[in-house]
């Protein structure tokens, strides 16, 4: 696949955040989604198509929900996948169900039906543009994380893009339009020269710092895409390490999303690029400490994501001994971590190895991490350290 479409591929996994029209008796789905709770955001996205049968929005809310549910199941939720360098280019396809797939398929088709069927009434109608501007926007995600299908992924984020811009065309003071358009800026902008200038033949501008104003405007003035610009927000405040910005807008969300253990999580990270260990290592403890006491939303974290977080803390805190045991930990779990945590867990593992002079058991280490998943990034990594041992700068 050329550079390009890979490129262009990162867009897709950010730019179906944006959700259309949230309606009131919907607002109830979506306080379920973005605390995590997605068979319960389903099962009430799913009430509101039933009463609702030509709500475009209450079908992409299914989509959404389930589109998010895999994401999480896969570990492809976390800010590593737009922190670094283009990480989440590399990061294997999600893992779904047959059953899912056609849950995914069925929720996104009927809502492509039901725009289209707006718009046929009514050309302008700003409901069904948001609604199928969503659509593609979600479908891209889809085809990108679970089929890798590039350009079928591409031409569907060229589709929503077209879209935002009639909205746009329409009403050029519309406060979420700019998301999509925002995100794309931000992105391209981002990329090294040679990927840019591919972009601008198609079409795709990029301007870093154009793009970010857009997503805060949309955080600051948006309707539907309001709490979605403030996610993006965080996550690439972390990526232009900006942790100050990042731990402002996080730290309102996770008032907001009590449940939402991910933005505990996200808040020991910011915490932990701003230096403070200490305070890092105290909000995983919080955690741990609402999972023992069976606290809403926090009962259901998974005991090897708080030993990884917590691991990967102490590993950039140079607590390397403590990091050990709870990346050994992660790898040990009975509780199905992810095959990203795991795989970096056994990357860590042979690095703090090295670092303790253990050679031979670093090695060991290391070709876990390439055996348990050959393709991914720090199975990659782990092959350079086969031959060169592992050294903390």
């Amino acid at each position: 696949m050329p550079p390009y479409c890979r490129a262009l591929a990162v867009i897709l996994l950010i730019a179906g955040n944006g959700v259309a029209g949230i309606e009131e008796d919907l607002s109830a789905a979506y306080v379920h989604f973005y605390n995590l709770e997605y068979a319960q955001a389903i099962a009430l996205f799913g009430k509101a198509a039933a009463e609702v049968p030509a709500s475009a929005t209450a079908q992409n809310g299914i989509a959404q929900a389930v589109l998010y549910r895999e994401m999480l199941r896969n570990g492809a939720l976390d800010s590593e996948m737009v922190d670094g360098n283009n990480s989440f280019l590399r990061h294997p396809k999600m893992e779904v169900s047959q059953e899912h797939q056609v849950e995914f398929v069925t929720a996104i088709n009927k809502a492509l039906e039901l725009s289209q069927q707006g718009l046929g009434r009514n050309p302008q109608d700003m409901e069904s543009l948001h609604a199928r501007a969503v659509s593609f926007a979600l479908r891209s995600n889809w085809n990108f994380l679970v089929h890798k299908a590039w350009r079928d992924s591409l031409n569907d984020a060229t589709a929503s893009r077209k879209l935002e811009d009639r909205i746009l065309a329409i009403n050029p003071n519309d406060p979420d339009a700019p998301l999509g358009r925002g995100v794309h800026e931000y992105i391209i902008g981002g990329l090294p020269w040679a990927w840019r200038t591919l972009g601008l033949l198609a079409g795709f501008h990029g301007d870093k710092a154009k793009g970010l104003a857009m997503i805060e405007q949309v955080a600051r003035s948006g309707k539907r895409n309001k709490t979605d610009a403030e996610f993006l927000l965080c996550a690439f405040y972390r990526r232009d390490h900006l942790p100050e910005k990042a731990l402002v807008v996080l730290s309102d969300l996770a008032q907001r999303y009590r449940r939402n253990y991910i933005l505990r999580f996200e808040l020991a990270k910011i915490y932990g690029d701003l230096g403070d260990g200490k305070k890092a290592l105290a909000v995983i403890d919080d955690i741990q400490a609402l999972k023992e006491e069976k606290a809403p939303g926090l009962v259901d974290v998974p005991w090897w994501k708080i030993y990884y977080e917590r691991a990967n803390l102490q590993f950039w805190h140079n607590l390397p001994r403590e990091a050990l045991v709870n990346f050994n930990r992660v790898v040990t779990a009975s509780d199905d971590p992810s095959v990203s945590a795991r795989v970096l867990s056994y990357m860590r593992i042979g690095q703090i190895l090295d670092t303790l002079n253990e050679r031979r058991q670093a090695v060991e280490s290391y070709r876990k991490a390439i055996s348990f998943a050959p393709s991914a990034e720090a199975a990659q990594e782990s092959r350079r350290y086969l031959s060169s041992p592992y050294r903390r700068s």
